[in-house]
């Protein structure tokens, strides 16, 4: 008999890494510690910088696709592979996330939530080709803790120009329509940390100090779906991870989630993926 796994397995950093920083150049040929090509998720984030090639990447079941120049960053829970590229040239930069300012990280993790194109024109495109150039510069002298220390001020400088550029693009936007957004943001925080707990619109809206039907409407006019689809979006995406990377029962996972009846958590993820939870491990994984 198999073993049964419980829970859903990170790849850490490679031992390669300084100080909790490694950058590859896709242009070598530096093979992977681990199958990139089947699902699975990191305990670290990923930036990747393309500045050539064709790219088809499934990020949390869904297929993300697009050319170079462009931006993109995977984060720690989000489970993910590689289905196809083409002529691939630019870097990726695996770095430990305490090495990030929480509140920039926060605002990665709500904007970076797509591929950024890039003109090759730009001011971004030519920052972060340099920046990322002298960081595989650094990486591959010999190091002490200043260097250590220099390499990471340039991760975070690159960090904050690139959501610089992203907030700069949002700029126009007026002062209420900027407050729905930082609620909007705020919710989404607050949904991570409680979802598998907290399943009523009231309870995000009382952490928040307004009321549900104000928050309601907000998060609703800026992304088109109510708070109650959110909360259940979240958890069926967990319970995704969870079918895939564990053997655990769909009972099991409804309370993981939870979802204290697995019959109405299997109607709730129908719903949503036109399919059962053991339909969705079978095609997934099976």
């Amino acid at each position: 008999m198999k073993n049964k796994n419980q829970h859903i397995e990170q790849f850490p950093l490679t031992p390669n890494a300084k100080a909790g920083v490694f950058i590859r150049n896709m242009k070598g040929n530096n093979s992977e510690e681990h199958d990139i090509s089947k699902p699975h998720r990191d305990n670290h984030c990923q930036l990747m910088l393309a500045t050539e090639g064709s790219f088809k990447l499934n990020i949390d079941f869904k297929n993300v696709e697009f050319n170079a120049p462009a931006l993109i960053c995977v984060f720690p829970e989000q489970v993910h592979y590689i289905i196809e590229v083409d002529s691939p040239k630019g870097w990726i930069i695996n770095f430990d996330p305490s090495l990030v300012d929480k509140e920039l990280l926060q605002l990665m993790e709500n904007k970076m939530n797509a591929p950024l194109p890039l003109e090759p024109t730009a001011n971004l495109f030519h920052q972060a080709t340099t920046l990322m150039a002298l960081i595989e510069k650094l990486q591959s002298e010999n190091t002490n803790k200043f260097v250590h220390k220099a390499s990471h001020s340039l991760l975070n400088g690159l960090l904050n120009l690139i959501i610089g550029e992203i907030m700069t693009g949002s700029s126009s936007q007026n002062q209420k329509t900027s407050r729905g957004i930082i609620l909007k943001d705020t919710f989404g925080q607050l949904l991570k940390q409680h979802f598998k707990t907290w399943k009523q619109p009231a309870q995000y809206a009382a952490a928040l100090a307004i009321s549900a039907a104000h928050l309601n409407d907000t998060v609703k006019a800026l992304t088109g779906n109510p708070i109650s689809i959110h909360i259940q979006e979240t958890s069926i995406l967990e319970a995704k991870r969870l079918l895939y990377f564990t053997d655990n029962s769909v009972k099991e996972i409804a309370h993981e989630v939870g979802y204290d009846e697995p019959v109405y958590f299997g109607k709730l993820f129908k719903k949503l993926t036109n399919m059962t939870p053991l339909e969705f491990r079978k095609q997934f994984r099976d």
